[in-house]
């Protein structure tokens, strides 16, 4: 089989992506994200930087690009893709860093970062994706949307006079002193894909040899949102949109301009925990903790407002006082579009592979959405517990050793619902044997500055504490 045909050496060999495995990617059929990234992927490879790259993922039709690339992999916040691969670029500087995004997420809410990045000349190289429109929410209109095109916020066609005139962000960035290579490119029929293949090989070289900035932009067909069937898509890219966009280089210093160096410093621990009052004459608990997993994967899950996000950091932080290996991600509701809000926490021993808990061996299930979701994650050996003042059916596929309790219905007791997170605290810390009361009462009294408020928490911690000890 031709090698342009073959899956790249750069990609996973299977995509792992919910609900199982799979060999193909989510872009629409016709999309030229695929295109593209397989041209990435094969210029990867071909050079043998795979091991050096870095990919940072964008909120929009690229966001799952960390499913694809066998690299290491960086989500960022929407628009934000070339702050985060700033931070990444300055403190790997041996690695190469590739930040895609699509023209809403770099063009609309990202323009400030991406400026910015550019003008300081960042070693990063600049996948900016060019469809027109919004893709991945619904095609509605850009910065680059054409005058006259019309989309689901312009459905009599984009106006100069009411939304402006495309932006043409490659001619912005080329206007800029610092970016040493500013190009154009196409991926909709064989003679622009060559093309595109010379200048992102040439734009991966010039990162590997640490020459600064490099923008690419990708005009992309989306035959989803632009009604048109893939071959009309490919066409409407020659006859419309490269009249607007222009294909070629519209910058390369690559030639004369000398690696970017920019050293990183060392950080001195000590002395930025003494700036932050963290001294380390701190006294942490003296005592050996036995855990009753080799490694210990919470998951806290709820509605907002539950509390579950600072249960987590409350057992996070205390798992500190003992020197553990921790970490703490909180992940929103809102954001999930129509998920549970929960925070996960992984404490052990030794050094984290990652924050991310997909198999929790205790799960905190504070509404039924919570234990419906996560409940069947939980392994044999797992622990699950419920709030049983609010959930009254149990999923039948559950795994993990059951406990109901009344969470609500204790926190109410103790003075306050708010108080529900504190109840399990206590419930968990004797069900798993972590920590003590004495403790968890010490914790809070640090926590907690109001002695109304102390007095609550206290109270719910205990009856948490004392609802373990009967079973």
């Amino acid at each position: 089989m031709p090698k342009i045909f073959q899956k790249s050496e750069a990609f996973f060999d299977t995509f792992e992506r919910k609900p199982g495995f799979q060999k193909t990617t989510h872009y629409c059929p016709g999309c030229g994200h695929g295109t593209l990234n397989k041209i990435i992927a094969d210029q990867v490879a071909e050079l043998g930087i795979q091991d050096q790259t870095i990919y940072v993922g964008p909120v929009g039709c690229g966001v799952f690009i960390y499913y694809y690339f066998e690299s290491a992999s960086v989500s960022a916040a929407h628009g934000r893709a070339s702050a985060v691969a700033t931070g990444v670029s300055r403190s790997n500087p041996d690695g190469i860093v590739v930040s895609y995004q699509g023209d809403g997420d770099l063009a609309a809410i990202g323009t400030g970062n991406a400026i910015h990045a550019a003008n300081r000349g960042e070693n990063m190289i600049v996948f900016f994706v060019n469809n027109n429109l919004y893709g991945m929410t619904g095609g509605q209109l850009a910065p680059t949307t054409l005058l006259g095109q019309k989309t689901t916020t312009s459905p009599y066609g984009r106006s100069k006079s009411n939304d402006g005139f495309p932006l043409l962000v490659a001619e912005m960035i080329a206007g800029l002193e610092a970016p040493t290579l500013v190009a154009r490119v196409g991926v909709n029929n064989p003679r622009n894909i060559r093309q595109a293949v010379k200048v992102i090989k040439r734009g991966l070289e010039i990162q590997r040899d640490k020459k600064g900035y490099v923008f690419i932009e990708v005009l992309s067909q989306c035959p989803t949102n632009w009604k048109k069937d893939p071959e009309q898509a490919c066409e409407w890219i020659d006859d419309v949109v490269s009249k607007q966009y222009p294909i070629g280089v519209l910058k390369d210093l690559a030639d004369e301009q000398g690696p970017q160096e920019r050293p990183r410093k060392e950080a001195d621990f000590a002395a930025v925990a003494k700036l932050l009052g963290l001294d380390a004459e701190e006294k942490t608990v003296d005592k050996e903790l036995i855990l009753p997993y080799e490694e210990m994967r919470f998951k806290f899950a709820g509605f907002g407002g539950q509390g579950v996000l600072s249960l987590g950091m409350m057992v996070a932080q205390m798992s500190m006082q003992y020197n553990l290996e921790v970490t703490w991600l909180p992940s929103y509701g809102p954001e999930m579009r129509g998920g549970v809000a929960n925070s996960s926490v992984v404490a052990g021993k030794n050094p984290i592979s990652t924050p991310v808990v997909d198999a929790p061996n205790v799960l905190v299930a504070l509404n039924r959405p919570s234990l419906e979701k996560f409940g069947p994650l939980v392994p044999k050996d797992g622990l699950i517990i419920y709030n049983s003042s609010l959930i009254d059916q149990i999923p039948a596929d559950l795994k993990g050793k059951v406990h109901a309790l009344p969470a609500t219905d204790l926190a109410t007791a103790a003075g306050t619902a708010k108080a529900a997170n504190v109840v399990v605290l206590g419930f968990i810390a004797r069900l798993t044997g972590i920590f003590e009361l004495a403790e968890l009462e010490a914790f809070l009294r640090k926590t907690f500055n109001k002695p109304a408020l102390l007095e609550i928490n206290l109270k719910a911690v205990s009856s948490g504490w004392d609802a373990a000890g009967t079973i």
